[in-house]
C-alpha cells in the first residue's frame, strides 16, 4: 500500500510541476514506481492512479501536446487550486482539536494539513490529546484497501487460518475490529479483534462479494461488552449459605 501511496503521489508531483501535456510513455519512464512493468500491467496501473486522482477532485484532461493535435497528452487544469476556505479563529481551533484527537498506531497528527487549509499549530498547546488507536499503519492501509475493493482477506486468528469478506472496519473501545463473513460461512457476519490477527494479505480478485443492502458495520459490534456473546441463556446460581442473605 505504501508503493501505491508513493507512486501516486509521484505522479501528481510530476503532472504539477511539467506545466504541459505529457504522454503515458513520458510518464512511465519518468515517474518512479511505473518503469518496471509490462505494457498492458503499466496501462491498467496508469488507468487507476489517474482514475483515484480524479476522484480526489484532481483536474486531470487530455490536451494536444502541440498545435498539430497529433498527439495527446495528460496534464492538471490550471483551475486546479485549494482556494481560501475563510475559517474563522473559532473553526481554526476546532480543526485543531481535530487533528489532535486521533492517532493512529502510535503517530501524531501533523500540522501539514492545517496549513493548508490556512490554520496552524496552536502555540504553547502542551501535549497532545490524541488517544492512541493501535495497529499498525499499513496493516490498517491493507484491510481499509481490500474493503474499499471489496477483496478478500487472509489472516491467522486464534490459531486457525481464515479467509474473510470485509464488509467494514470499526473502531469501538479503543479497538480496531474488521467486520464480515467467513468465506466458507457468508451468511454469519462476525467481527474480529485487529490486534489479534496475523499477518493481513489480500487474497483473490477485486469485487469478490456484494455487501447486503443496508448493512452497517457498527451494527455487529456490541455497544457494551456483556452483550457480546451468544443468546440469553437462562442459568441457576448457588451461594453458600454463610454468603447467602
Amino acid at each position: 500500500m505504501q508503493k501505491v501511496i508513493e507512486r501516486i503521489l509521484n505522479l501528481l508531483a510530476f503532472l504539477l510541476t511539467v506545466e504541459r501535456p505529457v504522454t503515458a510513455e513520458e510518464v512511465r519512464h519518468t515517474v518512479a514506481g511505473y518503469d518496471a512493468e509490462n505494457d498492458e500491467a503499466y496501462r491498467r496501473m496508469f488507468e487507476r492512479d489517474k482514475d483515484l486522482l480524479r476522484q480526489l477532485g484532481i483536474p486531470i484532461e487530455m490536451r494536444p501536446t502541440d498545435a498539430w493535435e497529433v498527439e495527446y497528452g495528460y496534464v492538471i487544469s490550471e483551475d486546479y487550486a485549494l482556494a481560501d476556505p475563510g475559517l474563522t479563529d473559532e473553526e481554526r481551533v476546532a480543526l485543531w482539536l481535530a487533528a489532535q484527537a486521533v492517532r493512529i498506531g502510535g503517530s501524531p497528527g501533523g500540522a501539514t494539513g492545517l496549513f493548508k487549509l490556512g490554520g496552524a499549530p496552536m502555540v504553547g498547546a502542551g501535549e497532545p490529546l490524541a488517544a492512541d488507536l493501535g495497529k499498525s499503519v499499513d496493516e490498517l492501509a491493507v484491510a481499509f484497501t481490500c474493503v474499499a475493493e471489496r477483496r478478500a482477506l487472509r489472516y491467522r486468528y486464534r490459531d486457525k487460518d481464515r479467509t474473510v469478506y470485509p464488509y467494514g472496519l470499526v473502531h469501538r473501545r479503543g479497538h480496531w475490529y474488521l467486520v464480515g463473513p467467513e468465506s466458507a460461512d457468508v451468511g454469519v457476519v462476525k467481527a474480529f479483534r485487529m490486534d489479534r490477527m496475523g499477518k493481513l494479505e489480500p487474497y483473490g480478485a477485486e469485487q469478490a462479494f456484494v455487501r447486503p443492502e443496508g448493512f452497517r458495520a457498527a451494527d455487529a459490534i456490541p455497544a457494551a461488552g456483556w452483550e457480546a456473546g451468544a443468546d440469553d441463556l437462562r442459568a441457576r446460581v448457588t451461594f453458600d449459605q454463610s454468603v447467602a442473605w
